[in-house]
């Protein structure tokens, strides 16, 4: 069983539980939300053995599969609330002592150390997680824990191939891709990361000088978002794109548009046997610092980190397992190399990869 609250009136990407709080104006809600005392339909924060309760900037409805499946395995009944990865850090924070939050999950190692930074885990010893999420997917402080993962990769046209192919990052900023790159914002979490990545293994200096030439190769202004820039590079408008490898998934499933996939070369960068890998970002999620239903928390967290968690993860929403073997539509792009950077790098290089992007003019 789960229990999911939907909002009313709530600002954009945040979830409220409208049947216990119903503001007389916006401007009501959003001092609620800002000191937070939004009344919840939790109402005790004594423990309750028979439920965890999630909050979760996951919106995929693929994900309700993993709450039923706890569920019917444990007994334990799963309140979701659902809303954007800072709004609910925020709320937590709010909160304070008397959050009944046990658990936030969140979709970027960024933001996972956005909420360590901001106090709100607390460190969880289970030889369960330290076994199957390797070290470089988990906080060292063992204060959150990668559930999924997906690498952001390059696609090139293959109608209008580049002149020259890249195989690594760093060929982006090559003058002879001039007048071929489409590429989203600076500002999306995807590209923060991935240049956080680059900073952590170049050093900044060499970081911001790759982030020239990729902007002196741009066809255009940074617009859209992966999906848009991925269909821009089928059809053929420019010839290269960067995006996470779930959107590539959902193409590669059956009744799919095969269009769109049989209009890319689809290449993993830095795969030589000398090099990094390619850039992966993980799903994740830790205990919070006042979680009621603590023992609850850890055995969903080590739930999700199960064989047949990972298979959902992997065949419902097209990302990679941490543990385990990968099934479903992603498996048919193959294995690849990946990046061991430590995922808390990513969070901690946030702020200079920003700087660079900025420096560098890609907006």
């Amino acid at each position: 069983m789960r229990r999911i609250l939907k909002g009313s009136g709530a600002p954009k990407g945040f979830a409220l539980p409208h049947r216990f709080f119903q503001p007389r104006s916006r401007s009501g809600l959003a001092l609620c939300l800002f000191l937070g005392l939004c009344v919840h339909p939790w109402s005790s924060h004594a423990a309750d053995n028979g439920v965890v309760n999630v909050y979760s900037a996951r919106h995929y409805d693929t994900d309700f599969a993993l709450y039923d499946a706890f569920t019917e395995k444990t007994g334990i009944t799963v309140n979701l609330i659902e809303g954007g990865s800072d709004a609910l850090i925020q709320r937590i924070v709010n909160e304070g002592k008397y959050t009944p939050a046990d658990l936030l999950i969140t979709v970027d190692a960024g933001r996972l150390w956005r909420a360590r930074e901001k106090g709100i885990f607390q460190p969880v010893t289970s030889d369960v997680l330290s076994s199957r999420v390797p070290e470089h997917l988990r906080d060292a402080d063992r204060e959150w824990f990668g559930l999924s993962k997906r690498a952001r990769i390059i696609v090139t046209s293959a109608k209008r191939p580049p002149a020259f192919a890249p195989t690594r990052y760093e060929d982006l900023a090559d003058p002879r891709l001039r007048d071929t790159i489409c590429m989203r914002s600076s500002s999306n979490i995807y590209n923060i990361s991935l240049m956080a990545s680059l900073v952590e293994s170049l050093g900044e200096e060499k970081a911001e000088k790759w982030a020239e030439g990729v902007v002196a190769n741009f066809k255009r202004r940074p617009q859209g978002n992966d999906t848009s820039n991925v269909r821009a590079v089928a059809a053929g408008e420019c010839s290269i794109t960067l995006t996470n490898t779930y959107y590539l998934g959902r193409w590669l499933g059956e009744g799919a548009d095969r269009r769109v996939i049989d209009g890319l070369n689809i290449i993993f960068p830095n795969q030589g046997d000398d090099d990094r890998g390619a850039h992966v970002n993980v799903s994740g999620a830790g205990v919070t610092k006042h979680a009621p239903n603590r023992d609850n928390a850890v055995r969903f967290l080590e739930y999700l980190t199960s064989a047949s968690a990972q298979a959902i993860f992997a065949e419902g929403n097209n990302e990679y397992a941490v543990s385990g073997d990968t099934t479903g539509a992603i498996a048919k792009l193959g294995a690849f190399k990946e990046d061991r950077v430590s995922a808390t790098a990513l969070g901690v290089r946030q702020q200079t990869a920003v700087r660079v992007f900025d420096r560098a003019g890609w907006r």
